[in-house]
């Protein structure tokens, strides 16, 4: 008795699926390479460098902007959280073309005692 594998029984079926997997891999890899490089230099940076209590009704903010093109002016969103993580000031700060880097300190005014501050978020101002 000869000793038969499968492939001998059964027959060879064409590997088709391997050109379309192929196919896949390549554009998946670069779409995943492309939306790593776009992400990882926005447009706009903001860092949060400190915040201080003022007082019951204020907290103040300083921030830095890293913006790619310094010709386009920036609104940031700052609020201002109590103990509870409710939002009790926002402000929005406009930040005039100038520079390419640019730190600022900002002073947020509270309807109750905060303790904490941030930057909600930071976008191109449209005119």
């Amino acid at each position: 008795m000869s000793e038969f594998s499968f492939s001998d029984r059964y027959g060879q079926k064409p590997a088709r699926w391997k050109s379309g997997a192929i196919v896949l891999l390549i554009i998946g890899t670069g779409w995943i390479t492309w939306a790593g490089l776009h992400h990882s230099r926005p447009d706009i940076r903001s860092t949060l460098i400190s915040f201080s209590v003022q007082s019951d009704r204020q907290i103040s903010i300083r921030y830095s902007i890293d913006r790619r093109t310094p010709q386009a002016s920036v609104t940031c969103t700052l609020v201002a959280h109590d103990f509870q993580k409710n939002v009790v000031g926002e402000i929005e700060d406009v930040i005039p073309p100038g520079a390419g880097h640019i730190e600022r300190i900002s002073v947020i005014p509270t309807r109750t005692a905060s303790v904490n501050a941030g930057i909600s978020r930071c976008r191109p101002t449209s005119l």
